[in-house]
């Protein structure tokens, strides 16, 4: 059967391909959410002529698959094949070291899960390349709802002392993380964690879940009900991968400007913090001549975006064109909520804007009785800073890692507050 009519059988789930020539050598490997649609995009008159593709199809004369449970199994499965079989057409993959890498740092007590461009020349287990930086980033961000590693650069030595008073930041607070940082775990367990998910990073699933299914069993046997239970979780999270929609959906947006921790560690000396700021939360508001006007919070840990910590508001008390009003609104239910529910404050709460802004959310704050966190403000056009009790605003040097970092924050909030203002505006439009 020839190619072009072979990929008409394929399968509409995901999986991975490959692509052979007339000496049945592999010369193209791919991964697909949808197999038939993929792998028979190659065969369209659109393929045949694109200058990416077009040598390509020239050579191919047999097609196969390989079936995968989901997204991410596929992706995994694709960088394995890649570097074990080393196909002509994906050669650029082989040592370009731009493309991405899952990194495990192994020589730590509790070793970090990393996306990197620049994997270390020893002491990780490195996985990759990748051919898509934001699908990988959705997946170590799934992967971590199963096995609740740690993503952050903190250098954790177990028996430290200082770690008993450390607070660990909302990735444990969600179960995201099992916070080693607070010596909420034992590093024999930790790295138990960490042997899961090289097994699973590896392409043994069914041993990973067969050593699982037996673990609970001897937890529960012993009695042990809570420790059987997480694994029960984690075991009904494997095998519900393919249930979680499309990766970029999870993946945290990508920094290339910043060095996260020079950033954190600077704005601790500019503005003499007594501890790094672990959690940066930033605000902005966002209308159209003054119709529906919304907010955004975009939540920073570690100097590095976390996407399941942004949130969206839409402006409930304020009519027509008052940023403000607007802000003080926002302010106040934000920090209110975190009140009532016990949550802590953000370490430094970054707000969109000149003096105004800032005394608005200071504002917001005094009427609630609240004691402040941190808060400053972020001004475009000259990209001042203003702090609260100075009259004059701070001008960070231009190639500031603190500033690059809060530009960041703010242009992050800006993004985030468009985004959900032109889906309102689209919805408000549709509807009309």
């Amino acid at each position: 059967m020839e190619p072009h009519e072979k990929v008409r059988e394929f399968p509409t789930t995901s999986g991975v391909y490959l692509m052979k020539d007339a000496q049945g050598r592999v010369i193209y490997i791919g991964k697909a959410v949808n197999l038939r649609s993929r792998a028979g995009s190659y065969f369209n008159k659109a393929a045949a002529v694109d200058r990416r593709t077009a040598e390509l199809v020239t050579q191919i004369r047999d097609i196969d698959f390989i079936s995968t449970e989901s997204e991410v199994d596929a992706l995994l499965m694709e960088a394995r094949l890649v570097k074990d079989i080393q196909p002509q057409f994906n050669s650029e993959l082989k040592d370009d070291k731009t493309f991405p890498y899952l990194e495990i740092t192994l020589r730590e007590d509790f070793p970090r899960v990393e996306f990197t461009r620049t994997p270390k020349p020893r002491g990780t287990r490195l996985y990759g390349p990748f051919t898509n930086a934001k699908k990988l980033r959705g997946t170590i961000a799934v992967l971590q709802k199963i096995f609740r590693f740690r993503t952050c650069s903190l250098d954790i030595v177990e028996g430290e002392d200082r770690w008993k008073w450390f607070r660990p930041c909302l990735l444990h607070s969600i179960n995201q993380c099992t916070a080693p940082c607070n010596q909420r775990i034992t590093k024999e367990a930790y790295r138990k964690d960490i042997e899961k998910l090289k097994l699973f990073l590896d392409g043994n699933k069914e041993k990973l879940l067969e050593e699982m299914r037996e673990d609970m069993q001897q937890a529960a046997g012993s009695l042990q009900f809570e420790a059987a239970a997480r694994i029960r979780d984690e075991l009904n999270s494997l095998e519900n991968l393919k249930l979680r929609g499309n990766l970029e959906d999870h993946a945290q947006p990508e920094v290339f400007f910043i060095d996260p921790r020079r950033g954190v560690k600077g704005l601790q000396k500019i503005f003499k913090l007594p501890n790094p700021p672990r959690r940066i939360e930033g605000m902005d508001i966002a209308h159209l001549s003054g119709g529906e006007t919304v907010a955004s919070l975009v939540q920073f840990i570690d100097g590095l975006p976390f996407k399941p910590g942004y949130k969206r508001f839409k402006i409930k008390t304020v009519t027509g064109v008052d940023d403000f009003a607007s802000m003080r609104e926002v302010v106040s239910r934000r920090l209110g909520r975190l009140r009532s529910e016990g949550e802590a404050f953000p370490d430094i709460l970054l707000i969109d804007g000149g003096k105004g802004q800032l005394n608005a959310a200071l504002e917001a704050m005094r009427i609630l009785e609240i004691t402040p966190p941190f808060t400053i403000s972020l001004a475009k056009q000259e990209e001042e800073i203003y702090v609260p009790g100075e009259d004059e605003p701070r001008r960070l040097g231009r190639h500031s890692y603190a500033l690059r970092l809060v530009q960041y924050i703010r242009d992050e909030a800006h993004r985030f507050a468009q985004h959900y203002h032109h889906q309102l505006r689209a919805k408000a439009t549709f509807e009309d």
